[in-house]
């Protein structure tokens, strides 16, 4: 090899490392772009703002502006032009006017996760410092509506694959707010769905039920997953994003006590981010592992392998794996 391609390969290898560890630069000015509301301001003006204007309506000094304009344009979510900014295609996710709003997720990683990942290290030598388990209030309220927002999308998915089609009563296990019940009900007319969360994000979960009309057709109770009786004689089940909260012998506690809940030939959903056999992919997967583990005292992401044996062991019959939106999937699943 010669000097210049050793030099290459070295400059090339110092380039990735930085890169990365500016990721938590360009998240932060992500952040702080929503909660100063450059992007709403900015769809409000299409023909795009100079930088003083900018500052003025976003409430912030022509300098501050300016620094977090050029940020935000160097990370590919304002455009300038001239002397003007404008919102990039990316920014209409997060400036209410695309029908995928990331707002909330947004909010939530803000609140509750980028504070959580300083104490990755301290996670993962001896468990979290803070669990979601004892979030404040405004904590809950913004984990709960961003973990809503992000799974919008695989939510509809799961609705319109059919799984449920012809299904009658949907038991929804660690429901959360209740928005896979509320697509799903939406979707499938004679379905009616219960929620199961335990009892400060329950109580949320009925305020959002009852605030989208659904109060009819979606029930909520609070109670333990892993040990408390659930509602009787639903012949479908979905855990979205529960399995990853918990350590292997709960989540086949969890698997056992949903079946009781169950008749025969009830269908099992359960929606998360399952890795393939090396663990490190899909990389989203890989990734929020540190997520579960810096919130959760056993909180990891599983492979399919895992889940296969936890059903064998509890009363149900592996029936397949299907992607469903972006590097979730869903494991499909019958009662027997």
């Amino acid at each position: 090899m010669s000097g210049g391609q050793a030099g290459d390969e070295q400059a090339e290898g110092v380039a990735e490392v930085l890169g990365l560890l500016n990721g938590f630069r360009a998240a932060k000015f992500l952040m702080v772009g929503c909660e100063l509301g450059v992007f709403e301001v900015l769809a409000g003006s299409p023909g795009g703002l100079v930088v003083g204007e900018l500052a003025e309506r976003v409430g912030v000094s022509r300098r501050a502006g300016r620094i977090c304009a050029d940020a935000l344009v160097a990370i590919g979510l304002l455009v300038r032009e001239g002397d003007r900014y404008r919102n990039a295609p990316a920014a209409r996710r997060l400036s209410g006017e695309s029908g995928v709003d990331l707002r909330a997720f947004v909010r939530f990683t803000d609140l509750v996760s980028y504070p959580a990942w300083g104490g990755l290290a301290e996670a993962l030598r001896s468990g979290p410092v803070n669990r979601i388990t004892a979030l404040s209030a405004e904590q809950q309220e913004a984990f709960s509506s961003g973990v809503e927002a992000l799974n919008a999308g695989p939510a509809a998915a799961l609705a319109a694959s059919g799984h449920l089609a012809g299904r009658g009563a949907l038991l929804d296990v660690g429901g959360g707010t209740g928005s896979w019940s509320a697509a799903a009900v939406r979707a499938h007319d004679g379905l009616r769905a219960t929620v199961v969360e335990w009892p400060p994000v329950a109580e949320l979960a009925r305020r959002k039920v009852v605030g989208a009309g659904l109060g009819g057709r979606i029930d909520v109770v609070a109670g333990d997953v892993r040990v408390d009786p659930m509602p009787q004689g639903h012949d479908c089940c979905l855990l979205a994003n529960v399995v990853h909260v918990f350590s292997p012998e709960d989540n086949a506690r969890v698997l056992a006590n949903v079946r009781r809940a169950v008749v025969a030939g009830a269908r099992l959903l359960l929606v998360d981010y399952w890795t393939g056999p090396t663990g490190a992919e899909p990389a989203m997967a890989a990734l929020m592992a540190g997520e579960f583990a810096v919130n959760s005292e056993d909180g990891d992401v599983y492979g399919v392998d895992d889940v296969v044996a936890w059903l064998g062991a509890t009363g149900w019959r592996f029936l397949g794996r299907e992607a469903l939106a972006g590097a979730k999937s869903v494991v499909v699943a019958e009662a027997v």
